[in-house]
């Protein structure tokens, strides 16, 4: 039998892993402490609507603008873009990665009265601000069903 060093972190690390797995959260690190891979990392985002417009901001830091797509079909916004890892330095040693690379994709839905074609994106400190108007409100019809 092996004497294996007791880690207490280790011990507090674990737990939280299985918390958060109890509740659905996503990881941020896989089995054995590697880093997250690219599926596991999406940009937090604040929907906000006003009598005129919807607006969206994503936090998306070090992403550089030309890395950012932003797509409106049928009522449907989707963000992607990439997020690029360093250049590897031999001089550099990592105790911890924490921060999540690679490609990501969010994608929500909207009412129908939005104007697509008036769409405006503008990129600013890492924050992503899609404004996207409304258009006049389509007037509903009710009509009665009779029931034979």
């Amino acid at each position: 039998m092996a004497i294996v060093q007791w880690d207490p972190w280790q011990e507090i690390e674990d737990m939280f892993d299985r918390y958060t797995r109890a509740v659905g959260w996503r990881q941020r690190r896989t089995k054995g402490g590697e880093p997250a891979t690219a599926v596991d990392w999406s940009p937090q985002v604040d929907i906000a609507e006003t009598p005129q417009e919807f607006t969206i901001k994503a936090e998306v830091p070090e992403v550089n603008k030309d890395d950012v797509k932003v797509m409106i079909n049928d009522g449907v916004v989707t963000i992607e873009g990439e997020r690029k890892r360093e250049k590897e330095d031999n001089d550099k040693t990592f105790h911890r990665i924490e921060r999540f690379y690679g490609s990501f994709s969010r994608s929500f839905s909207l009412p129908e009265n939005i104007d697509s074609q008036a769409a405006v994106a503008t990129f600013k400190d890492g924050v992503l601000t899609l404004q996207i108007p409304k258009t006049a409100q389509t007037q509903t019809k009710s009509i009665e069903v009779k029931v034979q």
